[in-house]
């Protein structure tokens, strides 16, 4: 029985072999793997939790390749669809925006080839229901909305409150390119909006918020305009993130840290978050381990970072708060006994 199902598109991912060289420039690329729902399931597994990522790819080489990749993982595949009609969704991308890239000038770099890829053909009833029937939470993102006008219905019956289900995990993850693509023309911010309001635990950025909502105000704003869910948890960047639950709120500030490449911070933030809550800790140490675990992928140069022991994180998270301050975690803080 796994402690959570992801359901979600996942890429197979090239960015170039070396440092701050753009697409148009680089000769060789260095492959990976890359998707909301698929990074939370890998970091999942990867601290210990029984964890099935459900989605389709396409019969194809770069299918088989994200196949093998997440399932070594430990994470259980059994419930991912092959799909011979459809391709296996693509992204390119640079690590511009940080570091040596942005002094020099240079900015990130991304290009999706996902549109009537297998996953955008995920529907009601396709995957089957008992996929997820057997879980204690089922995790999902706004990205799959976004994907296709059958996704989106996906999408809305999960987040139905029906009896029995379980609780329901919702990343906003707002990505207004892809909506502009969507087959309906569908408004983005309002369907985020009925999706999050449908789930049990929230997670979105103080930025998105107002991005895609037009909320101002911070998170009892945020708050206020989601009243149903159990819990929200506003991300504020290196700020630090505030989970509100029903009555009250709690604010834990982000550690210092070295960024090497931006890219599937959030998806490590609320998998830390989600293996923190399943372990029963208090509220301020689930944020904690959400930031030491977006940590992690920021300071490594892939989507799909590992997280950090459970050992040092739990030691890590139970600094005193003028330690915590106080910590600055570089590249390859994770593989450290005691990183300064």
């Amino acid at each position: 029985m796994p402690d959570v199902v992801c359901v979600g598109e996942s890429l197979f991912v090239l960015r170039p072999s070396a440092a701050g060289q753009s697409l148009a420039d680089a000769p060789h690329f260095t492959r990976g793997v890359g998707g909301a729902e698929s990074n939370v399931a890998c970091s999942l597994a990867a601290s210990g939790h029984p964890v099935r990522w459900v989605s389709r790819l396409g019969t194809d080489g770069f299918g088989d390749h994200l196949l093998r990749t997440i399932a070594a993982t430990g994470v259980d595949v059994s419930a991912v669809h092959r799909d011979p009609g459809r391709p296996t969704g693509l992204y390119f991308r640079t690590d511009g925006g940080t570091g040596d890239a942005e002094a020099a000038g240079r900015r990130a770099e991304a290009v999706h080839y996902r549109q009537g890829s297998a996953a955008a053909a995920m529907a009601p009833g396709s995957p089957p229901h008992s996929a997820w029937a057997d879980t204690r939470i089922l995790h999902l993102s706004g990205v799959t909305a976004a994907l296709s006008d059958s996704c989106l219905r996906l999408l809305r019956e999960l987040t139905a409150r029906t009896p029995g289900r379980p609780l329901v995990s919702f990343d906003v993850n707002h990505r207004p390119a892809l909506w502009a693509r969507h087959e309906s023309r569908a408004d983005g911010g309002t369907v985020l909006l009925e999706l999050a309001r449908g789930s049990d635990l929230v997670f979105v950025g103080e930025d998105e918020a107002e991005a895609a909502f037009g909320i101002t105000g911070g998170p009892a704003a945020i708050r206020a305009a989601l009243p149903e869910p159990a819990a929200v948890v506003v991300k504020q960047d290196a700020r630090g993130a505030t989970l509100l639950p029903a009555s009250g709120s709690v604010h834990e500030p982000a550690p210092q840290v070295d960024v090497v490449a931006p890219v599937g911070a959030g998806d490590a933030f609320a998998a830390g978050y989600l293996s923190a809550l399943l372990r029963g800790l208090p509220p301020a140490a689930r944020l904690r381990h959400g930031h030491l675990t977006a940590a992690a992928a920021l300071t490594e140069p892939g989507d799909m970072a590992v997280p950090p022991s459970r050992e040092l994180a739990d030691r890590l998270a139970a600094l005193p708060p003028a330690e915590w301050a106080a910590l600055r975690l570089r590249q390859g803080w994770t593989r450290q006994e005691s990183p300064a």
